[in-house]
């Protein structure tokens, strides 16, 4: 009689919550989970397309070959420095060729890489190391502006597991070790054989990332192996990504959004992956007119920087790109003249995409669905497990092969944030719609994001959704503004595009735009802001709480006045 396979590893690391045993066993009969694993899978595509580039920019370029041999060189000297698999390591790097080498090092021995953010300090570094037991600490070494090496060296008092300081580059300095001598210094042939004998198992964690929380220490979520190939295979088939496409998508790689939909997908098929050390315009320029990207994903600034490499483009040009976007397709397509899908995805599992095929509207209107059959999404009356009616607004619930059973050591607080079946609470509000056969999903904000003017709960989302269609504005982003009257009342900051920026835009234009859209009133912005970029946090995404800072900061400098005026 077969054995059924084992869905366990060897080992069961301390504060990682396995998916449940028998669903895993399910998405292992339906084919969607294997036996393989996600370093084995990298390590096959570098040597299928040992000759073709792999990493390319103002750095240097790297083929495939070269990346496999210098990983295993560095992921072998890693583990003689005294490192051992399944040991963690916290990455505090910026983009960089060196950033990538010590990603596919650490996966080669087996070591853990904690996903932090560059911009981390004592208090993030101190908690997240500390919870997680992390011995190495790897950072850029070559920062203007912070000396992390020095930094790191304070860390190992904080976090006493701390006992190695890799750095990416620069010139070594204090106790680190450089990343460039490590490799220098392994032969290849004993890099092979002692990464031979390391076990890497399909059920085990393989990479901690963060969960993209507004509030608090962001909790530590673990991608596993044959799960997060999964995550990365199922969008490469979706986006139909192949050996020719080269990415160009400058967050930062550690970040959950990169490295599972994007630069891992794009390795694992071969393709070229552009890197950026650093956002000015001339850098990202010259990726562009250099490399000709055919995928991009790009937030306010990095639009800006680019766009007028962008408009130098052909229609040929124009019609190979491919851009991603949370939102606002419709607008981006317009401004760029190439097709633009939106996206929505979490670091805690379900990834949803629009298709090329699918309708203009619900190319324009909908997040699409996701890219498993074996997703599921339940949308729920916030706080219930009660399914709301077909089209109704409620809080999405996801359940999946790639989708997490809980966070690290946080087994107590899980109880609130999964079901007792095993789905996820998002805290996203989202509704569906069935067009020609198909279930089609519609993000329509987080459930805190809200501005509370009087009592009446003002969603966000909802309200950047109708202003976004205004043909002057680019993107928008809604907060709260603080009042003494209703509490809250609601700015608007805007974005105009390049052709009405010379010609403004009022607010009392924008309100009679939101009347003949049909928005009920009290939802209208009082306040209107005209900014040239969007703020952004670490990880790239747009930053509403340095946008409510600063309109705080406003109305305080504008004599202390009760009275909201217009801002133009």
């Amino acid at each position: 009689m077969l054995q059924p396979t084992p869905v366990r590893p060897s080992v069961l690391l301390d504060g990682v919550r396995y998916p449940d045993e028998d669903r895993l066993r399910r998405y292992l009969t339906d084919g969607h989970l294997t036996d393989e694993t996600l370093v084995g899978a990298f390590r096959q595509s570098f040597r299928d397309h040992k000759d073709r580039l792999a990493l390319v920019g103002p750095e240097g370029e790297i083929t495939y070959q070269q990346l496999d041999a210098q990983t295993d060189r560095l992921g072998a000297a890693l583990l003689t420095l005294g490192l051992k698999p399944l040991d963690r390591a916290v990455f505090q790097c910026g983009n960089s060729n060196e950033l990538l080498l010590a990603f596919f090092g650490c996966l080669k021995a087996g070591i853990i890489p904690l996903c932090s953010l560059q911009a981390f300090r004592k208090l993030e570094i101190g908690y997240l190391g500390n919870l997680c037991g992390a011995r190495l600490h790897f950072v850029q070494g070559d920062d203007p502006k912070f000396d992390d090496v020095a930094f790191a060296e304070e860390m190992q008092a904080e976090v006493p597991s701390l006992r190695f300081v890799l750095q990416a580059r620069g010139e070594r300095r204090g106790r680190a070790v450089l990343l460039a001598d490590l490799i220098r210094d392994m032969p290849l042939d004993k890099a092979q054989a002692l990464l031979a004998a390391v076990t890497h198992e399909p059920f085990q964690a393989a990479v901690f990332q963060l969960s993209g929380g507004t509030t608090g220490v962001p909790k530590i979520i673990p991608r596993f192996q044959n799960e997060y190939l999964y995550n990365m295979r199922a969008v490469a088939a979706c986006n139909r990504y192949t050996a020719e496409d080269v990415l160009f998508f400058p967050t930062p790689y550690m970040h959950n959004l990169n490295m599972g939909c994007f630069f891992g997908p794009f390795l694992l098929s071969g393709a070229k992956v552009t890197v950026a050390p650093d956002i000015s315009e001339g850098t990202l320029q010259a990726l562009v007119r250099d490399y000709e990207p055919t995928w991009f994903g790009v937030a306010g600034p990095i639009l800006n920087r680019i766009a007028p490499e962008l408009l130098r483009g052909t229609p040929s040009d124009k019609a190979r790109r491919n851009f991603i976007a949370p939102k606002n397709a419709a607008n981006l397509a317009r401004m760029t003249g190439s097709p633009t899908q939106h996206i929505f995805g979490m670091t805690e599992g379900v990834i949803m995409f629009t298709r090329p095929e699918d309708p203009a509207e619900i190319r324009d209107q909908s997040v699409g669905y996701p890219v498993s059959p074996a997703d599921e999404v339940r949308i729920v009356f916030p706080g219930t497990e009660d399914d709301v009616p077909n089209g109704e607004v409620g809080e999405a619930l996801f359940r999946g092969p790639y989708t997490i059973r809980g966070y690290y050591k946080s087994e107590k607080e899980d109880v609130t944030r999964f079901t007792a079946d095993g789905f996820y609470r998002s805290g996203d509000l989202m509704s569906c719609s069935v067009v020609e056969g198909k279930r089609y999903y519609f993000f329509r904000g987080r459930i805190k994001d809200v501005v509370d003017r009087g009592g009446e709960k003002i969603n966000a989302e909802e309200l950047e959704n109708v202003i976004n269609q205004h043909p002057a504005i680019l993107a928008s982003a809604v907060v709260g503004m603080p009042d003494k009257v209703y509490g809250e009342r609601v700015c608007a900051f805007v974005l105009l595009k390049p052709v009405a920026v010379s010609d403004g835009l009022t607010l009392a234009a924008l309100t009679q735009y939101l009347q003949e859209a049909g928005l009920a009133k009290f939802k209208w912005p009082e306040r209107l802001e005209i900014i040239p970029e969007f703020p952004i946090t670490a990880s790239g995404k747009l930053s509403k709480v340095l946008l409510r800072d600063r309109i705080v900061q406003l109305l305080q400098a504008e004599t202390g006045t009760a009275t909201i005026q217009q801002s133009q």
